[in-house]
């Protein structure tokens, strides 16, 4: 699944990393300086530009081709799976070079602006003062993770926040109430997992688990504090009560071990009764992948943790765009013309992407447009969490050149596949996120 969001893919491990370091490619690996090729004078190509896309952005490229036909476009279609191609190498060798970099690019994993924004390949331009008016259009919330060092350094496509879903047909059927905090979540799940054998809620065996459970928790797995240092405590308390959960479910057989992309996944998948879930759930889950049948499925708010006043998420996915730095004159003229298009033109994000615009002003049209399916038990009550769920989004959670979502699937998704406990996968997992934090050159307070 790429589209909307980002599908994570191949793991990244410790190794190539400490190699990435050796060789000073990342941007915490090294000195906090200006990097190679960081006084490369700037290009003006008159006015062509170089657009590098994952398959599912071919579409936006193309559209924009078609409502430009003045600018001229090179579109190269790249690698959309994580860890697939090391784009921190090739964008080291343009530094090296002084050329080559694309103009914009869609990156195939959002942990790419850690490098791509990164003191050593520093390639993305600072977009706080060259589109302010797009800026505007995105919640505080949607644009944190490309607000890096108080510079706005990406552009999102999509916004990806989980909401809480359900089979409305199941849960009328049987007179179960819709849960409104993650404790409440829990206890339905041992209920309907006793009282209906192989009926599923909720997915641990990919790599956004994480995201839906210790993101929405307010686990501290990806707080940065500046380029070289990380929060990371797995035994605070907010991680703690994740865990617990995961714990409770795991044991009562209320969860499925394989990951959300798995092929075993479509097998199940008719088989999930309620989850957390990103937005784009609904259209390439549910009805596309799993074809869960209209009229079962609906959303409503994220679930809020018992003693707190609000709801608490997490997001899965919604892809960044960013734009070179190395440009000016007519060429970023153009390349700026691009960045507009595909963060708020309809012409992408409301009459051709399935997921919702991460760019507000567009996200009613969107939701209008999507609702003429008619798929969701509730399709107002759907759209409105799906709209209303960015602003619970918890905060503290950035991109880093470590990927928590591999992490995860190596060990923690792993280890409860081959018949761990959560406690024994759990302690895997901590040790190995911590080591790839340090190898990737973090200090881990």
């Amino acid at each position: 699944m790429k589209s909307p969001g980002v599908r994570p893919g191949a793991v990244r491990t410790v190794a190539v990393a400490a190699a990435a370091c050796a060789i000073g490619l990342l941007a915490a690996c090294g000195s906090s300086g200006g990097g190679a090729g960081a006084d490369v004078e700037q290009t003006d190509s008159g006015g062509a530009i170089t657009v590098w896309v994952d398959p599912p952005r071919v579409p936006a490229a193309k559209a924009f081709q078609k409502a430009h036909p003045e600018i001229k476009v090179t579109l190269n279609q790249i690698d959309g799976t994580v860890g697939g191609k090391s784009l921190q190498q090739q964008f080291a060798q343009f530094n090296q070079a002084g050329k080559g970099w694309p103009d914009a690019i869609f990156f195939p994993s959002n942990d790419d602006i850690a490098w791509a924004a990164g003191a050593q390949v520093n390639f993305t331009a600072d977009l706080t003062e060259l589109v302010p008016d797009v800026i505007k259009g995105y919640e505080d919330a949607v644009i944190a993770p490309c607000k890096i060092d108080g510079k706005i350094r990406c552009l999102r496509n999509d916004a990806a926040p989980d909401i809480f879903w359900y089979n409305k047909a199941f849960f009328t059927q049987n007179g179960y109430q819709v849960p409104k905090t993650w404790e409440e979540y829990g206890d339905l799940a041992v209920r309907i997992a006793k009282e209906h054998p192989g009926k599923l809620s909720g997915f641990t065996g990919d790599a956004y688990a994480p995201d839906r459970y210790l993101w929405a928790s307010g686990c501290p797995t990806n707080a940065r504090k500046s380029e070289t240092e990380v929060h990371l405590d797995l035994t605070d308390q907010k991680c703690v009560r994740a865990k617990e959960l995961l714990a409770k479910l795991v044991q009562a057989k209320a969860v499925s071990t394989v990951g959300i992309f798995d092929a075993d996944a479509a097998k199940v998948g008719k088989d999930l009764v309620m989850s957390p879930g990103a937005a784009w759930w609904g259209d390439y889950l549910f009805r596309q992948s799993w074809k869960v049948p209209a009229g079962q499925m609906a959303g409503v708010a994220p679930l809020t943790w018992k003693g707190e006043d609000k709801p608490a998420t997490g997001n899965e996915g919604g892809g960044l765009w960013g734009f070179s730095r190395h440009i000016t004159g007519k060429q970023l003229e153009n390349t700026l013309t691009f960045a507009k298009f595909v963060a708020t033109d309809p012409k992408w994000q409301v009459e051709l992407s399935t997921g919702l615009p991460a760019y507000g002003p567009v996200q009613d049209a969107w939701i209008a447009k999507q609702s003429e399916q008619k798929y969701f038990a509730d399709n107002a009550g759907t759209f409105a969490a799906m709209k209303g769920a960015n602003a619970y989004v918890q905060p503290d959670h950035s991109y880093l050149l470590y990927n928590t979502g591999s992490v995860w699937t190596e060990t923690m998704a792993a280890g409860l596949a081959s018949g761990k406990s959560v406690d024994q996968a759990w302690t895997g997992f901590n040790d190995e996120l911590l080591k790839q934090a340090k190898a990737m050159g973090y200090t881990v307070k």
